[in-house]
């Protein structure tokens, strides 16, 4: 699991992701595909990538706020999270044949 497979997932269910980084930061992958850290005020000193390399616990919420958001924020393990990333891979690889 890489982070285009976490892009991917939140755009195609309309997710947010969340996880904490090692320098006690946390990152989260907006509905749009978006990685952002919003408690970082500089160049970083790491890499996005590895430091998902070594995350174990997600948080998975939806998108949309309003009273049609479906389900609650809910805790994901590092498998889970592989198992959900994989499933949402296998179903769209013929979305970009050009």
């Amino acid at each position: 699991m890489n982070l285009a497979d976490l892009r991917r997932v939140t755009v195609k269910k309309g997710l947010r992701i969340r996880f904490p980084l090692s320098n006690g930061l946390e990152c989260i992958v907006n509905e749009r595909g978006v990685a952002q850290v919003p408690a970082l005020h500089a160049v970083p000193s790491f890499n996005l990538e590895q430091e998902l390399a070594g995350v174990q616990q997600f948080v998975v919420e939806p998108a949309s706020a309003g009273k049609d958001a479906t389900g609650k924020p809910r805790g994901l393990t590092r498998d889970e999270m592989v198992s959900m990333t994989s499933a949402g891979a296998e179903t769209g690889h013929d979305e970009h044949d050009d």
